[in-house]
């Protein structure tokens, strides 16, 4: 099956899920709040809305394969299709009623990267995009901003929360780039960043302590936007390597010199 025809068709399934998810703010229980590690949490509301989204890819498409946060599809099959998820990207925004948490649904044919949606729940925005597409928002295309010096640039990252070991690298980068941009922002939801980077909201994106589910769906968007993704390294494992730099292409040489600058060690 094309990439064009699986991501189409799971727009409407995605924009239903996100409407149970929006649903169960309303009346979300703090205390059905599980804890899988060290500040990584899951609620009823992740479990339910990712069991939603792996009968949505099966009936689409049949029995495939899954990378997903909260394990609910374990089962491995004879298919070239690969669906990464994250239910619910940005947990904790949720849990504490903030405004920016996400569905996100990456794409993989024969271990390619080749589709992905991004559904920001609150805004009701439809991030996609297929192989040899544009980019989209709700219909229309998008593409990554035109700024080209890094000073007139807003840029967005987030926090380490479980992954403490390049903190002071991580805190040296924050001091350069606050003195050498327009700003941070720190939403609380990778996909979200991605796909406001895609959109010329942001014009770059990095953080380090990421998954696939996280990255998956916002990283294919961004680059068919017109935008490049790289890790720290500026080599193309950004995927399953824990580490992302998203750019609008322009600033993006200017901007990886302050990257590994600071994780040069």
């Amino acid at each position: 099956m094309h990439s064009e025809k699986i991501i189409k068709g799971l727009l409407n399934e995605i924009e239903k899920i996100g409407g149970f998810i929006g649903e169960e703010l309303l009346n979300f229980d703090a205390a059905a709040i599980e804890e899988k590690s060290a500040n990584q949490l899951v609620s009823y509301v992740d479990i339910e809305a990712e069991k939603r989204l792996v009968a949505a890819c099966e009936n689409l498409c049949g029995p495939c394969n899954y990378i997903n946060e909260e394990n609910t599809q374990l089962q491995t099959v004879n298919s070239d299709i690969t669906f990464i998820i994250d239910p619910l990207d940005g947990t904790i925004n949720f849990m504490h009623a903030l405004p920016v948490f996400s569905i996100s649904v990456g794409l993989m044919i024969e271990n390619k990267l080749c589709g992905g949606i991004v559904y920001e729940i609150n805004r009701k925005e439809m991030f996609y995009a297929w192989e040899d597409s544009l980019a989209f928002l709700n219909q229309k295309p998008i593409q990554v901003s035109s700024r080209n010096t890094l000073k007139d640039t807003l840029l967005a990252t987030g926090f380490p929360y479980y992954d403490f070991d390049q903190m002071e690298a991580y805190l040296g980068l924050l001091r350069s780039l606050m003195q050498n941009s327009r700003g941070l922002r720190r939403l609380g939801s990778a996909a979200v960043d991605l796909a406001y980077t895609a959109c010329g909201r942001f014009d770059a994106f990095f953080e380090y302590g990421l998954k696939p589910w996280d990255v998956a769906a916002g990283a294919f968007i961004v680059q068919q936007a017109g935008g490049l993704v790289c890790d720290f390294k500026e080599q193309n494992n950004f995927l399953f390597g824990g580490e992302l730099v998203a750019s609008n292409a322009l600033i993006h040489a200017e901007f990886m010199e302050y990257v590994k600058n600071a994780f040069a060690n």
